[in-house]
């Protein structure tokens, strides 16, 4: 949950001021994920006005919130604030610490010595590193406990015993991340390197945005090889363009996420596992090692439709509250200009398939792949696409289908479900999958990111920027863009004509049914109310809503540190009844479908033992209200859609929950007694060890 962003000035003059209010704010835009410490390196003074080689490094670091940081970054009396700098980089990055305590020494970003000779930024997720002779050398001083600070002492060690001088940042870095295994996203700044920046990235999202005056001269930066060849289709031979800025004003940002560029520029470039980035005298360029066989030569400068609005909180407590309540605005977007209502044409495009739809009809079985919420939505609509397509759908989390080196072949059609598109586990099944000739299909909500990129075709989902930890919104327009693609597919099959129309009809009355939901939320809260102080919650369904008992326990379970279990009312008999007993709260969801009267046989068995069932239902159900201890009560819709109503009173629930138990709800951390992942309650007491009282 690591989170860079860096700010690199050329021939803009700005106050040091100026750019610390800059790295700020950029790491305040990435709040909303966890970390327990944040850094910024800069400038500092010149030691001397002749020698520019001679300026230092500031690295300033502080455990807690960025506004400790923010407000310590003027502490420092040496630092001239007024100082106009026209030209400048500085790194700014908030860590959760997963190697190391949280303190100052172990937060990021790291240096290879004390005299600051090069320092850099990253996101990481495991990284391993072969050089572990390096850490026996005693000219090498680790100062923190972090696995991280490997790379800046290696890359110490590159330039120290480099052949001659003329060695390039880009060279010394592409030589480091040789040595890297893993996922990780970095941003390098040296004193020897002044006003230079070099970025790569492997499994970690990496965002370059790009701010001028001037037009750009091109929107297209061919990928620099090792070997000398430039691929050039998109520039004109004669002017050889191959990066973005020609020595006049530029301003570039680097961040893990967009949301913490949009208010800078819309302009923006992704980079791709093993590109390195390198601005240097303005000019921003690409550079890999090798090109592999299918490589996409070429960057794209894009533009992002997102809004600065869209990534504030307005008047919600939490982004997740937010999130949730924009649901029926995210699944119109998720429909609009794909689903047509005329009462003659009721017809579904999905354009980013309709190419290889001719394709996907004659596969022999569709494979869905993803990881948590993803994976709960492709379990949702697994049985309408095996009514609506008649083939065989396999739901695969992706860490057990790699696990597994599932058989995957060239007539199969693999989906691949992320709210980010930058699921690890979820990535490397698509490159498995593509290894083995089967035709890849993304389902995303991030235009640009690497399954966007990586697969044959996809589907964005529109729900527009989630910002909160726990997914809410992306679910239910996956739910959405896969009930679609089931539509698209039986198009021209007569005998489900009439279920089709049943079903696009209920998606043109979804949103309305949602708002109904939503105005639910004060009954959910005093439900809530009831339950926080209880340590266990069983979630129970079966048929379309048992993926919605696994997502409500997930999210329960992610958000109030509560245990929560998503159970089949099918397997109740078969163990779980055992857990029911007066003191167990007990959440089913039972509504008017096929699997309705065996739901109530499940809800015999849970009063015969005593539980204490809170009951999602159809409204006016009074069958089942007489056995409740609490009812929702939802408008019903067509059973495939059910769903996505059903889900929402238990976001809310897992929301007011977590707020009832003292969490916050958007910031996770890592205790520093247990080291186990935990929330802050107000009393900042972890959850997990109970007796180490938490100083964020």
């Amino acid at each position: 949950m690591q989170r860079i962003f860096a700010y690199l000035n050329y021939r803009v003059p700005r106050t040091r001021k100026e750019i610390f209010e800059t790295l700020v704010k950029g790491l305040q835009r990435l709040e909303y994920r966890g970390y327990d410490s944040a850094g910024i390196a800069v400038d500092g003074p010149s030691k001397t006005t002749s020698d520019q080689n001679n300026n230092s490094i500031c690295l300033i670091k502080k455990t807690g919130k960025v506004k400790a940081l923010d407000e310590e970054l003027y502490k420092k009396d040496s630092l001239n604030l007024d100082e106009e700098l026209c030209t400048h980089f500085g790194i700014a990055h908030t860590r959760w610490a997963t190697h190391g305590e949280p303190s100052a020494l172990n937060s990021h970003p790291q240096r290879s010595d004390k005299d600051n000779g090069k320092i850099y930024s990253q996101s990481i997720y495991g990284i391993l590193i072969e050089s572990k002779s390096l850490k026996n050398k005693s000219m090498y001083h680790f100062e923190s406990e972090t696995d991280t600070e490997v790379i800046p002492k290696l890359i110490k060690y590159i330039y120290d015993n480099r052949e001659n001088d003329s060695i390039t940042f880009s060279k010394l870095v592409e030589r480091v991340i040789k040595q890297l295994e893993g996922a990780f996203a970095l941003v390098f700044k040296s004193r020897h390197f002044p006003g230079e920046a070099v970025a790569t990235r492997r499994g970690s999202p990496m965002v370059i945005g790009v701010r001028s005056e001037h037009e750009l001269l091109t929107e297209h930066i061919p990928v620099q090889y090792n070997s000398g060849e430039l691929y050039s289709s998109f520039t004109d031979s004669s002017s050889n363009i191959n990066s973005v800025g020609d020595g006049r004003a530029v301003e570039f940002y680097f961040a893990s996420d967009a949301s913490a560029i949009i208010e800078h520029t819309n302009k923006v470039l992704y980079m791709e596992d093993d590109d390195i980035a390198v601005v240097t005298g303005g000019k921003l360029s690409i550079h890999r090692m090798n090109r592999q066989a299918g490589e996409d030569p070429v960057r794209a400068i894009m533009t992002l439709q997102m809004e600065l609005q869209q990534i504030m909180k307005g008047n919600f407590d939490a982004f997740m509250q937010k999130e949730i309540f924009e649901q029926p605005e995210s699944v119109v977007n998720t429909m609009r200009g794909r689903l047509t209502f005329l009462p003659s044409v009721l017809s579904v495009v999905l354009g980013g398939l309709k190419d290889h739809l001719k394709e996907i009809k004659r596969c022999r079985r569709l494979i869905m792949i993803g990881c948590g919420t993803s994976f709960h939505a492709a379990v949702a609509t697994r049985q309408i696409l095996e009514e609506l397509t008649e083939l065989p759908v396999m739901v695969e989390l992706a860490s057990d289908f790699l696990d597994r080196i599932t058989p995957v072949f060239r007539d199969d059609v693999c989906f691949f479900i992320s709210q980010s598109g930058e699921t690890a586990d979820t990535l490397m099944a698509l490159r498995y999958c593509k290894d083995r000739g089967a035709l890849t299909v993304g389902v995303t909500n991030t235009v640009g990111s690497s399954i966007c990129r990586e697969t044959d075709c996809g589907v964005h989902i529109n729900a527009g920027p989630e910002i909160g930890v726990a997914s809410t919104k992306a679910y239910t327009s996956q739910f959405v863009s896969l009930i679609m693609f089931g539509l698209m597919m039986s198009e021209d099959r007569l005998s489900l004509q009439k279920r089709r129309e049943e079903i696009i009809n209920s998606l043109k009355m979804l949103p309305e049914l949602i708002k109904k939901v939503l105005s639910l939320d004060e009954k959910i809260k005093a439900i809530a109310n009831e339950l926080y102080q209880q340590r266990s919650l069983l979630v129970m369904g079966r048929g379309f809503n048992y993926a919605t008992c696994l997502e409500g326990a997930l999210k329960i379970k992610e958000i109030t540190y509560m245990h929560s279990e998503g159970i089949l009312a099918g397997e109740l008999k078969h163990g779980p009844l055992a857990l029911v007993d007066k003191h167990m709260p007990v959440i089913m969801i039972i509504m008017r479908d096929a699997c309705y009267t065996k739901c109530q046989n499940a809800l015999q068995q849970v009063t015969a033992r005593s539980g204490r069932p809170i009951i999602i239902c159809c409204q006016d159900d009074t069958e089942l209200t007489k056995n409740a201890y609490q009812t929702i009560e939802l408008p019903q819709t067509v059973d495939c859609l059910q769903g996505i109503l059903s889900v929402i009173p238990l976001q809310l629930m897992s929301f007011h929950l977590a707020v009832l138990r003292g969490y916050d709800v958007s910031i996770q951390h890592n205790c520093s007694s247990c080291s186990l992942l935990t929330t802050v309650q107000t009393d900042f007491i972890c959850q997990n060890c109970e007796l180490f009282i938490y100083s964020p």
